[in-house]
């Protein structure tokens, strides 16, 4: 989502989110939830004209290599640098325009990329905000394949759309919109197999978090990253649910952050770090603001947790 606040920032004001922007990167991070650890965050800058935006990432099986997708129709991979786990630096290609299935660069004014997933094949798939639609692709260098239309596209909010994109062990995309449209009506998630759409659940919306982000685990669950902001800043929470044919059960919250904790998380990956822990890898959203950052952060959390949560 190219993030749009109710009314603009006055000078001071944005002063003032830059000044606290600046204090939370010193604020102490707890642990989340018993047996869901925080691993750490590595701010990433770079003076290409490109950069920022981030709302789409995929992570190798190892999480080593990422790729990333911004919401200016630009995609960029790397590798990352670790110590004991944790980032410490990274090595990334240029980042370079997407393209359409002309293998014109996408105009700027539709060019707004949200979700990312690639599937077992290498093959990349993209969706855009506006108009709603899915690229595929064989390489980001190459002309991109329009999906099918699905029947929701229609009801999609404006600046609202398909903002999470997932795929399973299948190779069966999974989408959900930003907005559901009521805090009380649950989030649809529809996927697309054999070139149909179908409507294969629901995920309860809990207050007023937003979906921005989607994968399926190595251990075949739903992962869902939300965010909300509170009029100064985001906050981010990761729920998981378990998926047998077709319906969802066992509600789990994995973190809930606080105000200026992180940056607007858009992005979500999940690999698995250890045996029996998984790790969520995630990329903020910058908008292109001066006193926003790049982020990458994450999470371990291990396969069986027992939280308490809610289950449908």
């Amino acid at each position: 989502m190219r993030f749009r606040s109710r009314r603009a920032l006055s000078a001071a004001r944005i002063a003032g989110l830059a000044s606290l922007l600046a204090m939370s990167a010193c604020a102490d991070t707890p642990d989340g939830p018993p047996g869901v650890r925080y691993v750490g965050t590595y701010t990433w800058s770079n003076s290409h004209d490109r950069f920022g935006g981030f709302s789409g990432l995929e992570v190798s099986d190892d999480g080593q290599q990422f790729t990333a997708i911004s919401d200016r129709g630009s995609i960029v991979m790397g590798s990352f640098e670790r110590e004991d786990s944790r980032i410490t630096g990274l090595e990334s290609t240029p980042v370079e325009k997407l393209l359409d299935e002309t293998g014109s660069r996408i105009d700027p004014e539709i060019d707004d990329a949200e979700g990312l997933a690639i599937g077992p094949d290498g093959r990349l798939y993209v969706s855009f905000e506006g108009p709603p639609r899915i690229h595929a692709s064989e390489r980001y260098d190459l002309p991109a394949t329009v999906l099918p239309r699905g029947p929701f596209y229609r009801s999609l909010e404006g600046n609202s759309g398909m903002e999470a994109l997932a795929i399973d062990a299948q190779g069966r995309l999974l989408t959900l919109p930003e907005r559901s449209g009521r805090l009380t009506r649950p989030f649809p998630v529809w996927r697309l197999e054999d070139g149909n759409w179908s409507h294969v659940f629901d995920l309860p919306r809990r207050g007023g978090f937003l979906a921005v982000g989607a994968d399926i685990g190595p251990d075949g669950r739903f992962y869902l990253l939300e965010r909300e902001f509170t009029g100064y800043a985001f906050r981010s929470r990761v729920r998981r649910f378990d998926i047998t044919d077709d319906r969802i059960s066992n509600e789990q919250t994995l973190f809930e952050s606080r105000p200026l904790q992180h940056d607007n998380l858009e992005g979500i990956a999940v690999w698995r770090s250890s045996p029996g822990r998984l790790r969520l890898t995630m990329i903020s959203d910058d908008n292109f603001k001066f006193f926003q950052k790049t982020q990458f952060v994450e999470y371990d959390v291990p396969e069986s947790l027992d939280l308490h949560g809610l289950s449908q």
